[in-house]
């Protein structure tokens, strides 16, 4: 997962999933680069101990490409674009020397923020002037992002119930019964986790680990559940945890209810889940006590690729190669992970991911990182 951790400090690395689909995609019918569709006002972030001031600090509305930079510091790792305290645009563990980029239209003027946790001002005012049209002018882009609208809303009506026979056992002190329920609850919070890590508190409180809270009085989530059953083996006091797990993600279904999306937040998305498997997944601290990462791996892999689909033709009518590529990459992915699936039918799953040797765990990593090489090639193709 990617949480939105209390510390900020770790999370995605710099993948670009076609950060910019949002510009309009027009039909070239040609196979070979596009040329670009629009202006596109350019921002420069510096991340540093002092902050991450953005150069300009005002741009015209439309597409917008925040490139953020990390020369060194080590406190500031990580830059967001925020707006009524909404997450629209992010990159995470940037550490020093590593740079990334995102881009998303911005239809809408007016005062923005640009949020970097561990500045000495963390918080940085950009502003957005004019307005432009928020119908994509592309009509696939208009398909994609309804599918994706409806793709979030049916993986969170599945994710409620899956939780709660997962907390239902919890409270009831099944510990065999909880175990068993955890890793497919979590798969469909693990798809559309880019979408939660937007409102703000729900992600933390569903999807934290102990090294992401201040307060280890104040975990919840289904990583405290995790310890309790894997490491602690008793539910003693898991009651209240189960309820807020309960309430929290029947809270992320009122809001994904409702939400929009423009293509951009599908190609961010699509690269913050493909970077959750390289970096996060791959290492194992995620699912550290129950080693079931590879449930998550896969999850992070379908949301990014239902995300790929969507987006797909407005992208082959730019450059019909590049989206033959990414797909020829996807399939390497997921062929490499069903080597390590084990059941059938509900007993399907995978194995224990401590059983997993490291250079094994490398060439999951590889081939994940081979895809996000060509989608970072999108970006400067369709803006």
């Amino acid at each position: 997962m990617t949480s939105i951790r209390a510390d900020r400090l770790a999370g995605a690395a710099a993948l670009v999933c076609a950060a910019t689909l949002l510009a309009g995609c027009g039909s070239s019918g040609g196979s070979g680069a596009a040329a670009p569709s629009g202006p596109t006002a350019a921002v420069k972030i510096a991340l540093s101990d002092a902050g991450c001031e953005p150069t300009p600090a005002s741009v015209p509305a439309g597409p917008v490409k925040f490139s953020i930079t990390n020369s060194g510091s080590a406190k500031v790792t990580e830059a967001e674009l925020q707006k009524d305290g909404k997450i629209l645009g992010e990159k995470e563990s940037l550490t020093p020397g590593l740079n990334g980029d995102f881009s998303l239209r911005l239809d809408g003027g007016g005062a923005y923020s640009i949020y970097c946790p561990g500045g000495a001002k963390d918080t940085w005012t950009f502003t957005v002037t004019g307005g432009a049209p928020s119908t994509p002018a592309d009509t696939s882009l208009a398909v994609a992002t309804k599918g994706y609208h409806d793709y979030i809303v049916a993986e969170v009506d599945q994710l409620v119930p899956t939780t709660k026979t997962f907390t239902d056992a919890v409270r009831a002190g099944d510990i065999a019964k909880a175990k068993a329920a955890f890793a497919p609850a979590r798969v469909h919070y693990e798809s559309v986790e880019p979408v939660a890590e937007s409102f703000g508190d729900i992600d933390p409180d569903v999807d934290a680990r102990i090294d992401d809270v201040k307060d280890p009085s104040q975990w919840t989530g289904f990583h405290r559940i995790e310890k309790a059953l894997w490491v602690d083996n008793s539910l003693a006091g898991m009651t209240p945890i189960a309820d807020k797990l309960d309430a929290d993600v029947n809270t992320l279904k009122t809001k994904v209810a409702t939400e929009t999306y423009q293509p951009a937040q599908l190609a961010n998305g699509a690269g913050d889940l493909l970077t959750e498997v390289s970096t996060s997944k791959v290492t194992g601290e995620e699912d550290r006590y129950s080693h079931t990462d590879l449930w998550d791996f896969q999850a992070n892999i379908d949301g990014a690729r239902k995300c790929f689909e969507l987006l797909k033709p407005a992208l082959a009518a730019k450059n019909q190669d590049l989206a033959q590529q990414l797909e020829a990459r996807f399939t390497d992915v997921v062929s490499g992970l069903s080597r390590y699936k084990q059941g059938s039918g509900n007993n399907a799953g995978y194995v224990d991911y401590s059983t997993v040797p490291q250079d094994q765990r490398r060439k999951l990593a590889d081939a994940v990182n081979a895809l996000a090489e060509p989608l970072s090639k999108v970006a400067g193709q369709v803006v």
